[in-house]
């Protein structure tokens, strides 16, 4: 393909997919390097960022999807007859950003940070895509592991968990000694403050 048409093909892949689609893939079927293919992306990012448009590209990780401004949200909600999405609660607000800082995780390993069963909030954010199992570990019972998703990474809006802001820092020996040793230096559990109170809900395109 002509160098002026790929990022023309890119964006009608983008727009056609609905999903993200993997920078590999989209090298694949151009025929392009893999680095390429993200000069290109890129590029796409900034053309649209400049744009005063309803529509922009976002990275989710290794991949990239065409999503719309959240300004336009309720307009978008009204003409399609969606329904908001129930607010997380406190709980799975918790759970989730255990998994998030520490990924990736066992359900033991979260119930041993809160210290309750964790069972139906792990389902629930299953369910709602914002984790899923990413393997089991060589361990008795092969226990399943967690971690997020391309969708909790459009819903908090970053494009790598690396992006999600820094823990607080403990505040005494005492604090330390009542986290397992395998996240020294991480937080209780707790969610940072200024995630407190966020609303997530399922990002459309």
């Amino acid at each position: 393909m002509v160098e002026e048409k790929l990022k023309p093909a890119i964006e009608a892949v983008l727009f056609a997919c609905g999903t993200p689609a993997e920078t590999a893939k989209i090298a694949e079927a151009l025929e392009i390097s893999v680095d390429r293919a993200e000069e290109l992306l890129q590029s796409l990012v900034e053309d649209y960022s400049m744009r005063d448009s309803g529509i922009k590209i976002v990275r989710l990780g290794k991949s990239y999807q065409m999503c719309t401004e959240k300004e336009y949200a309720e307009i978008i909600r009204t003409v399609l007859d969606l329904r908001r999405n129930t607010p997380l609660s406190q709980a799975a607000m918790e759970v989730l950003a255990i998994i998030a800082y520490n990924q990736p995780v066992t359900k033991a390993f979260v119930e041993q940070i809160r210290g309750v069963d964790c069972s139906g909030v792990i389902s629930s954010l299953v369910a709602r895509e914002l984790i899923e199992e990413k393997g089991r570990l060589e361990l008795p019972g092969r226990p399943l592991i967690y971690g997020t998703t391309e969708n909790f990474l459009r819903c908090f809006n970053v494009s790598d968990v690396s992006e999600l802001p820094p823990l607080p820092q403990k505040e005494s020996e005492e604090d330390l000694n009542t986290t397992d040793a395998s996240v020294e230096g991480k937080n209780d559990g707790q969610v940072p403050a200024e995630n407190k109170g966020q609303t997530i809900e399922e990002a459309k395109p």
